[in-house]
């Protein structure tokens, strides 16, 4: 049993499958169509490099974990830079996934009216959207082990299917393997950088819930790093199947569904819906297993509210914030108002991202921290310099939002006499 009640009932397997989810949704069934577009032959080589830039960022993420064992992830490890940034921190970040949760659940519904069409309707949209949200927001109030076997099995249905595709797309290619295509402009690549950046992010959501995992100092460094490398390779070999079987020049609306269609017939594209309603369910299930840790977290910082904090004794789970996330992302999906949120969310996570690099020297000094400090805010830096003037504006509001809340916050504190978690 961890601090505060929780139980650490994650493991190797089930740290790298929230990582995992939190990297590959909805993406992964769009970005094949629109490479293959632009790239031609050299699309599956980008997956290698931009795998290469983001574990400039995942590294130093990686030994952090190594030093913490408290719940919080980058709440927790901005901690030492004091309560406003450790909150600011974990308040951009949270807007970040839940941002996500609103627009991969509207991601299920689209899916999930190709195999029923009832669920096309405003009703039946809102009836899928809610029932997605619920049933994985109970799942995990009831228990962390049985939200990550609902993960483990969620994981299964979405990679197993890819890589099937993958092969057979590469094993019936009538000109085999695809051979490179040349290198693309500089400016080619810059226009598509931060889509390629933004398929990897995620990987942090194994990094959260470090009280319920088992070794965490151990199994949650790892976890990063081989999910990383693992969902680097399994972009690669999507792309490569995808070049090997369809034609150059504009992208399908839905690529992976004509390539499945292709390679499958009308089976093809009903399979393809199904695996892209298990990977969108997945990328849910995560975010509601990770970031809910996040408030809780703040909570026992004193930056929220003492609610989000309490523990279900009978689950040793979180479920104030677990019930809280889970309704606001309802909220957001069914109103449509996390389309202007999602605008900022990936500027977010670049901040929480140089952040948390910001904070490795002090947990791990030396010559090692310094240089993957300097390489981690390159990338950062550069990614965020992509960004136009509006996310810049939203995420200011964000900010500002966020003082507002931990002002409040701290007021309620000193009105009680409610004591913080020691440090």
């Amino acid at each position: 049993m961890a601090e505060g009640g929780l139980r650490r009932e994650i493991g190797l397997t089930g740290s790298a499958f929230l990582a995992f989810n939190g990297i590959v949704g909805a993406g992964i069934f769009i970005l094949p169509g629109q490479l293959h577009e632009k790239f031609a032959g050299f699309a599956p080589l980008l997956f290698p490099i931009f795998g290469l830039l983001v574990l400039l960022i995942a590294l130093p993420f990686a030994r952090l974990a190594a030093t913490h064992e408290r719940t919080g992830g980058p709440a927790e490890y901005v901690a030492p830079f004091g309560r406003v940034a450790a909150f600011q921190t974990g308040w951009l970040y949270y807007v970040a996934r839940v941002t996500a949760l609103a627009a991969n659940a509207n991601i299920f519904a689209d899916y999930s009216a190709r195999l029923w069409p009832v669920l096309g309707t405003v009703v039946g949209r809102g009836a899928a959207i809610l029932t997605l949200v619920a049933l994985l927001t109970w799942i995990n109030i009831v228990g962390v082990k049985r939200a990550i076997r609902a993960l483990d099995l969620l994981t299964l249905l979405k990679a197993l299917p890819l890589i099937g595709l993958a092969l057979w797309g590469l094993s019936h290619a009538s000109q085999g393997i695809p051979a490179p295509g040349p290198i693309p402009p500089l400016s080619a690549l810059e226009a598509s950088a931060l889509l390629l950046l933004y398929a990897f992010v995620g990987f942090e959501n194994a990094s959260v819930p470090a009280e319920e995992t088992s070794d965490p100092r151990r199994t949650i460094p790892r976890a990063i790093i081989v999910t990383v490398v693992a969902t680097a390779a399994l972009y690669t070999l999507v792309q490569l199947g995808y070049a090997a079987v369809m034609p150059e020049g504009p992208a399908p609306k839905t690529p992976l569904s004509a390539y499945a269609e292709t390679l499958l017939g009308p089976g093809g594209a009903i399979l393809l819906a199904i695996t892209a309603m298990a990977s969108v369910a997945g990328n849910v299930g995560g975010s509601m297993t990770s970031t809910p840790r996040v408030t809780y977290a703040l909570s026992h910082q004193g930056a929220l509210p003492t609610w989000f904090g309490q523990i279900a004794g009978g689950y040793a789970t979180p479920a104030n914030s677990i019930l809280f996330m889970g309704a606001l992302g309802a909220v957001l999906a069914l109103t449509g108002s996390f389309v202007w949120l999602a605008v900022v969310s990936t500027l977010a996570r670049l901040f929480v991202y140089a952040a948390c690099i910001a904070a490795l020297p002090r947990a791990r000094p030396g010559w090692l921290s310094w240089t993957l400090l300097a390489g981690g805010f390159a990338v950062c830096i550069w990614a965020a310099a992509q960004s136009r003037w509006e996310s810049w504006a939203m995420l200011a509001g964000f900010v500002l939002a966020g003082f507002i809340l931990y002002g409040l916050a701290r007021i309620q504190r000193g009105r009680t006499g409610e004591q913080n978690r020691p440090n």
